[in-house]
């Protein structure tokens, strides 16, 4: 009797989701829930925070803003409030997101961490630590930035202040009088070293590779409102020339403050790497003036600082991380070979956004929120074609059963326990 009930409590508790199962509730996740909804099909978000856009609201810093113009930042089919500024501050995109989810009432489940999601029987089955989601269709909606970036530096270990990723920085407010380490120089890391400077404090900005750094505005346009209408009539590689003609008009050869550029233009290497090109917003004047210190590579970390690949060596209060993120897909999506081993597409833009068997991605066109709300709109788009009344099927209830049947034969032939199909419920 008690092994009965034991078995009984081992059983996983499955669920038949009638639409789409959509794996992230950031904007991603939020904009192609809403396609869907306009198009008359249902869908169920699973998200592992407890919030939505939780990178937004748990890992970004205070001073954040959107590095681009609002107008190339919104989600599909709901605008941002009339009074909201040219680049919204990060509470003001929160604040829209959560309207947009009002709007569209988009509910996620939460607390839901995707432990393994595969296609079996023809269904894609999604094992969270609560149940199994069962649907004809998967969305991966997690993002380029699911996970942070923390590199491996000899000697880290050994140091003996704080050192934290950008992820778990707020403010410069708790550093102030600190000489501070800050590892990466994207536009994180140049933003990071500017809120340290004009908190008193003394950042050391390590520079690890090439960087374009661009004008967020020329003339009072943003750069990449101009980049964009130009794309429309010229070809790439002379926009790029354009931009970068503008950006030494403008900031200056930032060589000589030892950022160098790359060889390869700043929208080409966006589109081919997905390295974004710096958008300056103050820290230039700030290395220019010397407040903000630009380092070459660290060759190691040591108790009370760093020596550099150049030879020198400083002693530093604090270290912090601006070393970016990464997908987390390959680490729960199992048995397809769409994603790489780095979490992205194999497929490359703009034919990534769908792969077999009912697997759709959104997000992860190293394209911002423009390539977001255009696979969005191309994902409700194939799925609504294939919508049938939104019922499930007799037959397609009988196939997942048989399914779980199979799967637990061979369980007990082998006489191990648990992960056996329970029993179906709408939602």
């Amino acid at each position: 009797m008690d092994s009965c009930k034991e078995e009984e409590s081992n059983r996983q508790k499955c669920v038949f989701v009638e639409g789409p199962i959509i794996v992230g509730a950031g904007p991603s996740g939020l904009a192609v829930s809403a396609c869907l909804k306009e198009s008359g099909v249902p869908s169920l978000i699973l998200e592992r925070s407890d919030c939505i856009a939780s990178l937004w609201q748990q890992k970004t810093y205070d001073r954040l803003k959107l590095h681009l113009p609002k107008q190339f930042c919104e989600l599909p089919l709901f605008g941002y409030p009339e009074n909201f500024p040219k680049y919204p501050s990060k509470h003001q995109f929160i604040s829209y997101l959560e309207g947009y989810a009002r709007h569209f009432g988009i509910e996620p489940k939460f607390h839901q961490v995707v432990q393994k999601a595969e296609f079996e029987f023809g269904f894609w089955r999604v094992k969270t630590q609560e149940c199994d989601y069962v649907s004809r269709w998967l969305i991966v909606a997690t993002g380029e930035n699911a996970e942070p970036v923390i590199p491996e530096i000899p000697g880290i270990e050994r140091f003996h202040g704080p050192v934290v990723h950008t992820s778990g920085y707020r403010s410069g407010s708790g550093f102030k009088n600190q000489r501070v380490l800050v590892v990466g120089c994207g536009n994180s890391g140049m933003e990071v070293s500017l809120d340290l400077s004009r908190h008193n404090a003394s950042p050391h900005m390590v520079v690890r590779n090439s960087v374009h750094v661009l004008p967020r505005e020329m003339f009072g346009v943003s750069t990449f409102g101009v980049a964009m209408s130009l794309l429309k009539w010229l070809p790439l590689g002379v926009v790029d020339k354009f931009l970068l003609l503008m950006a030494n008009f403008t900031l200056g050869n930032t060589d000589r403050l030892g950022l160098r550029r790359p060889k390869t233009g700043p929208i080409e290497l966006k589109n081919a790497t997905g390295k974004t090109p710096v958008l300056d917003v103050g820290a230039l004047s700030q290395i220019k003036s010397g407040k903000i210190k630009v380092m070459e590579g660290v060759r190691e970390i040591t108790n009370n600082g760093a020596r550099f690949l150049d030879g020198q060596e400083k002693e530093f209060d604090s270290i912090v991380l601006a070393t970016g993120y990464k997908s987390n897909v390959p680490s729960w999506l199992k048995g397809s070979d769409f994603f790489t081993e780095e979490g992205m597409p194999r497929t490359p833009f703009p034919n990534n956004w769908k792969g077999e068997n009912g697997l759709y991605t959104v997000g992860f066109t190293r394209r911002g929120l423009l390539g977001t709300a255009t696979d969005s709109a191309k994902i409700a788009s194939d799925i609504a074609d294939q919508w049938i009344g939104g019922q499930i099927t007799t037959a397609g209830v009988q196939s997942i059963a048989m399914a779980g049947e199979i799967e637990r034969a061979k369980k007990e032939q082998r006489k191990e326990k648990g992960d056996i199909w329970g029993y179906f419920r709408r939602t």
